[in-house]
């Protein structure tokens, strides 16, 4: 085994101190293979009182990630390449008995990693408490750009993506910092409990949108935005082409919000918006959106974030839905897709169970 440095040496000490698991610290410090690394994740173990292990571990990923670091790194003798291989093979038979960590390759540097909730921070009678959804949730860490949270209605999507853009200093009805409008004050108090880790880099743009509240956001732009007269009139054109022409005009690589924008577009224009998720996603971008569209739901390389979950035992079953935690699915298994497949493969049959059911509760009602 190579003699550790004295650089590696008070590495190694400082996450023990941090009390990770001993695995987690030899992995860490396997992957600091430079000084410049070394003394990056030192500084941040430093700056940060408690930092959990996963934490930890994207702080590690970042450096890796930083252009510096890899430069630094050219030279590294290839039984580093080794080691990982050797370490991750370790991992892979171990499993997670001792809820070890996973290390996920190419994890992108993203403005924001992850959020944490502070229940405490809320008063006991905050609905939000009350959602079977949410009141599980603790922390939550992004693993792509574009994040899709998806659910029934009322099961806390757009809830927490508000929250979570009021808390990053967005205006609740829509725009950037510096719309300060307000037409009907009605959002939760979650944003004063929630905590972000965010990324070494920060977004040039924020911007949060919602398809309901877009006249609003347009009359906004043109009030106080278009001094020179050159800005669009998105009140010239119908809600749905405004409401593109919009996003597409907003190009710039940053942190974005949607709640919903599907509602204001038809399905071809939701492919025009798909193509520009995935454009501006390669920019560098990150979404967070919520979306019942199987269209927007089809971007590759998207995360789908379920919160809820549902079975459809038989045509429209209402019944069906149970909200739980949050938890990833694939594509296949959101609602959106097998709803709107049931329905395109089974047409016929799908309107007159719907006619029949509600024929017999208009029958029921009169006797």
């Amino acid at each position: 085994m190579q003699e550790r440095t004295q650089k590696q040496e008070a590495l190694f000490s400082l996450l023990e101190q941090k009390g990770y698991p001993q695995d987690l610290c030899q992995e860490i410090l396997r992957y600091m293979s430079t000084d410049f690394m070394i003394d990056r994740m030192t500084a941040y173990l430093r700056q940060n009182a408690h930092p959990s292990p996963e934490e930890a571990v994207d702080e590690m990923l970042a450096i890796l990630e930083d252009p510096k670091a890899k430069a630094r790194k050219k030279g590294v003798s290839k039984t580093k390449t080794d080691g990982k291989a050797a370490t991750k093979q370790k991992k892979t038979e171990q499993g997670s008995a001792e809820g070890s960590f996973k290390i996920e390759e190419n994890l992108p540097d993203l403005f924001i990693r992850s959020f944490s909730i502070d229940w405490d921070r809320l008063e006991d009678g905050s609905y939000v408490k009350e959602n079977p959804a949410l009141n599980s949730l603790r922390e939550f860490q992004f693993r792509k750009r574009i994040t899709f949270f998806v659910g029934e209605n009322g099961s806390g999507k757009s809830t927490l993506l508000e929250a979570l853009a009021i808390a990053k200093g967005l205006n609740p009805e829509g725009g950037t910092r510096n719309y300060n409008f307000s037409t009907y004050d009605d959002y939760s108090t979650l944003k004063s409990a929630i905590t972000f880790q965010s990324g070494m880099l920060k977004p040039k743009w924020s911007y949060f949108l919602r398809a309901e509240s877009f006249y609003n956001v347009a009359s906004e732009a043109a009030r106080n935005y278009n001094d020179d007269g050159c800005m669009t009139d998105f009140h010239a054109r119908s809600h749905g082409e405004s409401f593109l022409e919009f996003i597409l005009e907003n190009d710039e690589k940053g942190l974005y919000f949607m709640d919903e924008p599907e509602a204001a577009l038809s399905p071809q224009r939701q492919l025009t918006l798909l193509l520009h998720l995935v454009k501006m996603a390669e920019k560098g971008s990150q979404f967070i959106i919520v979306t019942h569209s199987p269209i927007l739901l089809g971007t590759p390389d998207a995360d789908i974030v379920s919160f809820g979950y549902s079975v459809i035992l038989f045509i429209l079953d209402n019944d069906g839905f149970e909200p739980g935690e949050l938890h990833r699915i694939s594509y296949e298994e959101t609602e959106s897709y097998q709803v709107t497949k049931l329905f395109l493969e089974n047409r016929e049959v799908m309107l007159r169970q719907l006619l029949q059911e509600e024929t017999e509760c208009e029958t029921d009602a009169k006797i």
